[in-house]
C-alpha cells in the first residue's frame, strides 16, 4: 500500500490533463499555441522523471505505470489530432492507437492476475494497491509528433523529410510492438508482496 499523491504522480496527472486541451487547439488549427502546450507538457515530462529518480520519498509502482500511461494518452491524442489536421496519415495513426490499445489490454490482464484475493472492483482500481511496475520500452515517437506539429508553424508541411520520418515512425511502431510482444515479462515486473 502506498500514497498515491505524489509530486511526479500529480505531474502526470497534470500531462493527462493536458492531452485534450492539446488536441483541441490542433484540431482548430491553432499550431502556435499547441506547441507551446506541447513543450510545457514535455517539460511535466522531464520533471515527473527527475523528481522520481533523485527523491526516494517520491518514487512508486504507481508512478511506474502512470507515466507511460500520461505518456500513451498524450500521444494518442495527438497523433489522432495532427491526423484530423491533415498532418499524418490516418494509416500510421491507426497502426500506433491498436499497437497501444493491445498494450494497455495486457495491462489491465497483468493487473487482475497480480491482484491478491479478494480481486473487487474496488480494490482493482484502486491506485495504492501495487501489484506490478511498469518498465516500458523506450523508442520514442515524440520527436516525430513535435516535428509534425511545428510543420505548419515553420512551414515545411510537404516536406520529404517529414514524409521520411513517417516511414522511420511506422518501422519503429513494429518494432516496439514486437519488443513488448516479445520482451513482455521484462517489461512488468511483479512486486512480491510477502
Amino acid at each position: 500500500y502506498e500514497n498515491p499523491w505524489t509530486v511526479p504522480n500529480v505531474l502526470s496527472m497534470a500531462r493527462m490533463g493536458l492531452a485534450p486541451v492539446l488536441g483541441y487547439l490542433i484540431v482548430e488549427e491553432n499550431f502556435n499555441v499547441a506547441l507551446g502546450v506541447f513543450v510545457l507538457a514535455g517539460v511535466t515530462d522531464l520533471l515527473d522523471g527527475f523528481i522520481a529518480r533523485n527523491w526516494a520519498n517520491q518514487k512508486s509502482a504507481l508512478g511506474s505505470a502512470l507515466d507511460p500511461l500520461a505518456d500513451k494518452i498524450l500521444i494518442s491524442v495527438l497523433y489522432v489530432s495532427l491526423t484530423c489536421a491533415n498532418l499524418i496519415p490516418v494509416s500510421l495513426t491507426s497502426m500506433i492507437i491498436l499497437r497501444d490499445v493491445a498494450l494497455i489490454a495486457a495491462v489491465f490482464y497483468v493487473r487482475y492476475k497480480t491482484l491478491s484475493p479478494p480481486r473487487t472492483f474496488s480494490r482493482y482500481f484502486n491506485p495504492c494497491y501495487a501489484t506490478a511496475q511498469l518498465k516500458p520500452t523506450f523508442i520514442s515517437k515524440l520527436i516525430f509528433l513535435a516535428a509534425s506539429l511545428a510543420a505548419p508553424v515553420f512551414n515545411y508541411v510537404d516536406s520529404i523529410y517529414l514524409q521520411t520520418l513517417w516511414c522511420i515512425t511506422a518501422f519503429t511502431t513494429i518494432s516496439s510492438a514486437y519488443s513488448y510482444y516479445h520482451y513482455g515479462r521484462k517489461t512488468v515486473q511483479v512486486i512480491n508482496n510477502k
